[in-house]
């Protein structure tokens, strides 16, 4: 297998692990404002992601890293056309981060709710905005001969990208909603299975349009497995609202899981081998290998990989299982 192969294949898998996790982490913070009836329970809420939310995020950082390393001609194109709607998340998880640290700083209660909104804000925005640059991704965007984005961002807005802003915005709600029944206790499992029933029913009418805009406006579907990947995300959510309607939270947080993964994995394999689709004109897309940096620093990356990947996921294991117990009130340190 060349490398350029490999490390397009590793990138999917650090982006399927990064919607995963900071999938239900966005979700959770989604939620906070709306379930947490008192600060108690949103304290609650709010500690069944502390000690995993920033871990979440190195998934993040090590994705923009790989491509920076493996991908530099797609790092600076997609940097510098989609500058604006990074900056804007990028702001966004630094507010989230902040929030979260100062909440707890004064016991006022506008303080903390203040520290709320912007955890939902710093949330919210950030869940969209993947939505639209994944879309943007597989749609084209104006990138000229010279692998330069030659584009505005309002032409990053289309019908079908903000289709996509939403349904990522309300799978994720939905699988953080999966998460917090897992993980909290009494009435507010209740109020999360709520929550997930409604956040699912509109998450599953925005992922059939999402579909059948994909059908209409990109050649995703000209490859079979994509094509087979992306129907087997939508019957895998359905299955698991149907899970969630017979109380059964285990397995639909495992079909919620599933979902976003073969979501992830349909649109790069719609994608490949290309990684930043040109819409002025096909043979400018950016692809695994017009794009990729040379055989020696892939060579150096994959050693790097083969030997620190592993301890990365070790770690992050332990730190699930080390906090693997559900939330409750009563333990909270006042």
């Amino acid at each position: 297998m060349e490398l350029s192969v490999l490390w397009f294949i590793l990138l999917t898998v650090l982006f399927i692990g990064f919607f995963f996790l900071e999938g239900f982490d966005y979700g959770v913070g989604i939620l906070l404002p709306f379930l947490g009836k008192n600060d108690t329970e949103r304290r609650v809420i709010i500690n069944t992601i502390g000690p995993v939310w920033d871990g979440n995020e190195v998934w993040m950082i090590t994705a923009g890293g790989a491509m920076f390393a493996a991908f530099p001609h797609v790092y600076a194109t997609l940097f510098s056309g989609f500058y604006l709607a990074l900056f804007l998340m990028l702001m966004a998880l630094i507010v989230r981060g902040v929030a979260f640290e100062f909440r707890s700083k004064d016991e006022n209660q506008t303080w903390r709710s203040t520290w709320d909104l912007m955890i939902f804000i710093g949330s919210a925005i950030p869940a969209i905005l993947w939505g639209v640059t994944v879309t943007n991704l597989i749609q084209g965007v104006p990138i000229n001969a010279n692998m330069q984005y030659v584009g505005t961002f309002f032409d990053l807005l289309s019908p079908y990208t903000l289709v996509g802003g939403i349904a990522f915005f309300l799978v994720f709600t939905f699988h953080g909603a999966l998460y917090l029944t897992l993980k909290t206790e009494g009435d507010m499992v209740a109020r999360a299975r709520q929550a997930a029933i409604k956040a699912g029913v509109f998450a599953a009418v925005f992922c059939l349009l999402l579909v059948g805009l994909t059908y209409s406006r990109t050649d995703l579907f000209a490859s079979t497995g994509a094509g087979i990947a992306l129907w087997g995300a939508v019957a895998l959510f359905v299955a698991a609202l149907r899970a969630v309607y017979r109380q059964r939270f285990g397995l639909g947080f495992i079909l919620s899981s599933l979902t976003v993964m073969l979501t992830t994995i349909a649109f790069f394999w719609g994608l490949f081998p290309r990684l930043m689709v040109s819409s002025l004109n096909p043979a400018w897309s950016l692809t695994i290998t017009n794009s990729a940096s040379s055989q020696y620093t892939l060579t150096i990356m994959t050693v790097a990989a083969v030997a620190l990947v592993p301890v990365v996921l070790v770690y992050q294991g332990w730190v699930y299982w080390m906090f693997r117990k559900r939330v409750s009130a009563k333990e909270l340190e006042y």
